[in-house]
């Protein structure tokens, strides 16, 4: 009797052993969200205390909450990082599970207890890129995964915006964009005026997506707002969205605009 009792006492301890070394489940939410917001030098001091603002309290805002509670599971997990040059990436929120509006209002805290100056380069390829990558092991499983680009001007650096957005959809990604179209910070040569349409063409993709531009700082609060209620409510109804231009430098939307103008000034730069 002794000696069944300690071979059940040993196989007991093994069998708690494995248990306590076995990975933890993936935790279910509806949505992956990855938030990429532009930094690039064109972007003035205001304008990237307005985005973190912007983002603080859209997050906490009634809309966004209850769009949350309206999915099936009733949490996100999101994550936000600022870029600029296809390297220059910075989290500035890791990934984190959104539940409850204590959860939302301690983003908001982390988003506006400092403001970080801004990095040299626009690469929209590299913001994608990165996004994309975040997705792999972050201990999270949801029914979608979105990347939120938004950004002032075209792709001038790393590899094709396309490209890079064609590898992000076919992982089962869903890309949108918010085209900033101010004319606050530097690098006014880098602007273009159809710079909504060139994201429509050229960085949005998957099912569902869409672009929803800023004209005027005034309306980035309600935009943000407005694409996270999008973005996370359970049956959105999205903005009417037109079909995607030639991706041809052909008179309609060239998707190289931004590296044709970088060259055009700055050729012999250091890339």
């Amino acid at each position: 009797m002794t000696k069944h009792l300690a071979r059940f006492a040993l196989v007991s301890l093994l069998l708690f052993s494995s248990a306590g070394n076995a990975p933890a489940a993936d935790v279910e939410v509806d949505v992956e969200l990855v938030l990429a917001v532009d930094v690039s030098r064109s972007m003035s001091p205001r304008e990237l205390e307005i985005q973190r603002r912007g983002y603080a309290s859209a997050l906490t805002s009634p809309e966004v909450t209850k769009a949350i509670s309206s999915g099936l599971i009733g949490k996100i997990a999101l994550t936000y990082y600022e870029w600029a040059g296809h390297t220059s990436q910075r989290t500035i929120i890791p990934w984190t599970l959104v539940e409850t509006a204590a959860d939302a209002e301690a983003i908001a805290l982390k988003l506006t207890a400092q403001f970080n100056p801004s990095l040299r380069r626009t690469s929209i390829s590299g913001a994608i890129d990165h996004g994309a990558s975040l997705f792999s092991d972050n201990g999270y499983r949801g029914m979608r995964r979105v990347i939120d680009v938004s950004g002032d001007g075209p792709n001038n650096n790393g590899r094709a915006v396309v490209k890079a957005r064609d590898a992000a959809v076919a992982q089962g990604t869903i890309i949108n964009g918010l085209p900033l179209m101010t004319r606050e910070g530097m690098g006014s040569r880098f602007h273009i005026t159809d710079l909504d349409e060139y994201y429509r063409a050229c960085v949005v993709g998957g099912p569902g997506s869409f672009v929803i531009p800023v004209r005027r700082w005034e309306e980035f609060p309600q935009a943000v707002r407005q694409k996270l209620v999008l973005e996370l409510a359970s049956n959105p109804v999205l903005p009417k969205r037109t079909a995607f231009r030639s991706r041809k430098a052909n008179g309609t939307i060239d998707c190289m605009i931004g590296e044709r103008i970088w060259n055009r000034y700055f050729r012999d730069w250091a890339q």
